[in-house]
């Protein structure tokens, strides 16, 4: 947002993050993104996700813009330390260990309650407290066991999502329980945990699958071999082997697509007349549909239906999303540091406050970028930082 815009919601909140991965750092991203300071706890040697390679070479710049960096050992006294002397001053500690971790350390919630009870506590976890949260989660394991991975894939052959949904959406989750309990704190003077999880944001996810059964007694299929509830809902494969998703939705969509793409025959049809009708006629219907668009081009394709307000989508793959000329007209692509100091462009916030897009104002930091400026704020001479630079227990610029 533009120096002239309102301040941020979150202005004046600072966050302490032990973080790594995509689900703790997604939540101080999000809180981060509207405006509060939010510093992340790096061990001396670097969340990891600055290292990793293949599917996890973005998670480091995509989750951890508009944040500080202090890299401490937490296995040194001096490291815990230095690290409650700065969540003395936090609203928010923010973290997604396994479950014992921040305990060992003496930084779990019971522990610095007792120090801050206006303090909010966010946990990000595979589990809520039950039977399995003792369990070692990831997101395709929740994906597996919460029905998810069983509704992507085909029959007998389960498939994750292809993004890190239960990640990105628990750490939402724990953004939203942070938000909610600093409403609360206003109501009551205090602090309280929050606790996010994945299999639990999984659940959420397919609530709606369970709640079919609930309503008619038959199990949903997976979504490649399910009995879609409209009659027109699919990818066609076009002129030159391309691909694009088209659907009629309704009935009056049904006639404005055969009056557009020349199906005058199949509007007559009683057998087609009512979305149901289509719905149950999709076995010889659709092969007729194909046939009939096969020799148009993607393009041709997106232009009438675009020019008839039919729904239709070009299958797109995410690098081509760097181009998209919506994304890069509407501000929804900003500059971003990458690990080896290069600059690309990352997606913004799915939303607008006053008309803009919550933006970068801290590019994914440097590790212990921020070490020596927080140590002084929160009371360390120079020598002192200086030694613990020298013993190993800080890294900074």
């Amino acid at each position: 947002m533009s120096e002239s815009s309102a301040p941020l919601p979150y202005a004046g909140i600072r966050v302490v993050e032990f973080t790594h991965m995509v689900m703790g750092p997604t939540c101080g991203m999000l809180l981060g993104d509207l405006g509060a300071e939010v510093i992340k706890v790096e061990p001396i040697d670097g969340d990891s996700t600055r290292r990793l390679l293949g599917s996890g070479a973005g998670f480091f710049p995509t989750f951890n813009r508009n944040k500080k960096s202090i890299a401490l050992d937490l296995k040194q006294p001096e490291g815990v330390e230095a690290a409650l002397r700065l969540i003395a001053t936090a609203d928010i500690v923010s973290e997604n260990f396994k479950p014992g971790t921040m305990k060992k350390l003496g930084l779990d919630y019971d522990s610095l309650k007792k120090l801050n009870p206006r303090l909010v506590y966010v946990s990000h976890k595979g589990f809520l407290p039950g039977p399995y949260d003792h369990r070692t989660a990831l997101d395709e394991v929740v994906q597996m066991m919460g029905g998810l991975a069983y509704m992507t894939g085909r029959a007998g052959d389960p498939l994750r999502a292809g993004t890190s949904v239960n990640d990105i959406m628990g750490g939402m989750f724990g953004a939203i329980g942070a938000m909610a309990a600093l409403r609360q704190r206003e109501q009551t003077g205090a602090g309280c945990e929050v606790q996010s999880a994945l299999f639990e944001n999984n659940i959420f996810l397919v609530a709606q699958h369970m709640m079919q059964f609930a309503a008619t007694g038959h199990a949903a299929d997976p979504m490649p071999s399910r009995i879609s509830a409209w009659g027109i809902y699919d990818v066609f494969t076009v002129k030159d082997g391309e691909q694009i998703f088209l659907a009629a939705v309704s009935d009056k969509q049904w006639l404005i697509f055969c009056n557009a793409l020349g199906l005058e025959e199949m509007l007559a049809d009683p057998r087609l007349k009512t979305n149901n009708d289509r719905v149950l006629a999709r076995d010889w219907m659709m092969p007729i549909l194909r046939s009939h668009l096969a020799d148009r081009s993607a393009s041709e394709l997106s232009a009438v239906f675009e020019k008839n307000e039919l729904p239709f989508a070009p299958i797109t793959r995410p690098q081509d999303l760097f181009e998209d000329p919506h994304l890069n007209a509407s501000g929804g692509l900003a500059p971003i540091r990458m690990n080896d100091g290069s600059t690309s462009k990352v997606p913004l916030m799915p939303f607008t406050l006053g008309g803009e897009r919550p933006g970068v104002r801290l590019q994914p930091p440097l590790l212990g970028e921020h070490s020596d400026a927080l140590l002084k704020e929160v009371g360390y001479g120079d020598q002192e930082i200086a030694a613990l630079k020298q013993n190993r227990i800080a890294v900074g610029s």
